[in-house]
């Protein structure tokens, strides 16, 4: 490892730790030579992920491009930037265990929803406004109506249907 500061290549480390819900390790480097401090990180080094866009173009997966998205859509809804930040590393998470390396973007976006519509509903919609491509009032008000029927859905089940009557949605 060598320094960013003169380039010399020995170093020490002065303290390790787990970082990134134990995905990575942080170290605390000194230069041996300048005495300068600076931090590394180790992370397992992932076979890349290869998103399918709608247009047919393919990227690699880049984590820091759809935190950008979902922090969009969870502007001044309170919701922690930590928790945000582990919605990715549990999407990233399950991306590598797939056998498949290749996803689409709308997966990608199913994921992304299926994590925020039990953590805030404004942030849920928001984001599918975006990932779903809304052209007007009729696809918010059609996603607003899912949102009931699930909530109601959940509810109806969670009560243990106690009057006998059936659910329609």
């Amino acid at each position: 490892m060598q320094c960013p500061f003169c380039q010399h290549p020995n170093n020490r480390v002065l303290e390790s730790r787990s970082a990134e819900s134990g995905r990575s390790i942080r170290r605390r480097r000194e230069c041996l030579k300048c005495n300068s401090r600076f931090t590394t990180y180790e992370r397992i080094e992932y076979v890349p992920i290869t998103v399918v866009k709608r247009n047919g173009n393919r990227e690699l997966f880049n984590r820091s491009k759809l935190l950008t998205g979902i922090l969009r859509a969870c502007e001044k809804t309170g919701l922690e930037t930590s928790r945000l930040e582990t919605i990715v590393d549990n999407i990233e998470a399950e991306l590598q265990q797939r056998a498949a390396k290749e996803i689409t973007s709308s997966a990608i976006g199913e994921l992304v929803l299926q994590q925020l519509k039990p953590l805030n509903e404004v942030a849920y919609v928001r984001f599918a406004s975006v990932y779903r491509q809304f052209t007007g009032i009729r696809d918010f008000a059609d996603t607003l109506n899912h949102l009931q029927a699930t909530d109601n859905a959940t509810a109806y089940i969670a009560n243990g249907n106690r009057n006998g009557s059936a659910l329609t949605i």
